[in-house]
């Protein structure tokens, strides 16, 4: 295992390639991408497991399975890595390198950007298609103000599982914590789903990853509320946001960054959403704030998150330090 301060500084370096590089489409069109191969492994166990002749028991005892073999296979490729590291006269860059792969600063960056230039420069249908990319409700019954809510919750969201969380468990166990985080995330969003076919063979991968991403939603929603001063917003009537409304959120992690994003920008998100073939009647966060929110709502949305990756980098750098002077 990596010394602790040295594991942050190869940390650093990982955040700065992928905010630099991010995802290159030209490698990931000639090589699957590793969530593509874990999304493999993952269809794969629901066809072997998830049967409709099985009983509801037999569903949820597969879902575990397949929990603990996504588990396993994580760790133990994620500590090979390191092994392979500690003897190549490089290995500190393939570790930089594989940890910048699950790491999605620019991506998540790239992909809300894109709702927003959508609607700037091709309108609301144009806006509806990027937006579709990146969230599951109907694009069809979204106005514009709809669609940059949508855009703004998936930004913050997806700030604490794809930015917070595989960083955290970067700083903590190293690779294999962070392709796990990884692969229970991808889980999670393929098979955690609370409907006829997933409830239970998804049980275990929906609560498992609400376990792993707990710390990193309330870390992301910190990050974001010391950000709001970037857009002209506050930083106590975000965290107060944060305080009051995170719990109206159905999830115990998501309510956590976007209550922050909401008290941060004024707006008010969440609330009632339409999915296809059902409505989910959530409570606002923020209710106080807009509910008309616009592009340029999402521009500052995203001038928020870079302030907030900025305070997590500062935040290691500090840790490492200390680490290193202690």
């Amino acid at each position: 295992m990596l010394i602790f301060d040295h594991a942050l500084w190869l940390l650093l370096a990982a955040l700065l390639l992928d905010a630099l590089i991010g995802d290159p489409d030209w490698l990931w069109r000639h090589l699957p991408h590793p969530v593509v191969w874990i999304g493999k492994v993952i269809s794969l166990f629901d066809r072997w497991f998830n049967r409709t002749s099985h009983s509801p028991f037999v569903r949820k005892l597969g879902g575990v399975l397949t929990l603990s073999a996504l588990l396993a296979g994580a760790l133990l490729i994620g500590g090979l890595i390191h092994a392979a590291a500690a003897l190549l006269p490089f290995g500190d860059i393939l570790v930089v390198v594989v940890a910048a792969v699950f790491i999605a600063q620019n991506s998540l960056y790239r992909h809300v950007a894109a709702v927003r230039d959508g609607l700037r420069n091709g309108g609301l249908e144009e806006g509806r298609k990027a937006v579709s990319m990146i969230v599951g409700r109907d694009p069809k019954q979204l106005d514009e103000a709809g669609v940059s809510r949508a855009a703004i919750e998936s930004c913050a969201e997806n700030f604490s599982d794809g930015v917070v969380a595989p960083v955290f468990w970067f700083a903590i166990l190293g690779l294999p914590g962070l392709i796990a985080c990884k692969a229970v995330n991808t889980a999670d969003s393929m098979i955690g789903h609370k409907n006829e076919v997933y409830l239970d063979f998804g049980w275990a991968a929906a609560r498992f990853d609400d376990l792993i991403n707990l710390p990193a939603s309330r870390l992301s929603g910190l990050f974001i509320a010391l950000a709001a001063p970037l857009v002209r917003g506050s930083a106590r009537k975000s965290i107060s946001c944060v305080l009051h409304d995170a719990k109206k959120h159905r999830s115990p992690n998501a309510g956590w960054p976007e209550a922050a994003m909401a008290g941060a920008l004024g707006l008010a998100l969440a609330g009632p959403r339409i999915y296809p073939g059902y409505t989910v009647n959530d409570r606002f966060l923020n209710s106080s704030g807009r509910t008309a929110a616009t592009a340029e709502d999402i521009s500052r949305a995203l001038r928020v998150i870079l302030g907030a990756s900025g305070l997590q980098a500062l935040l290691i750098a500090t840790v490492a330090v200390a680490a290193m002077v202690s």
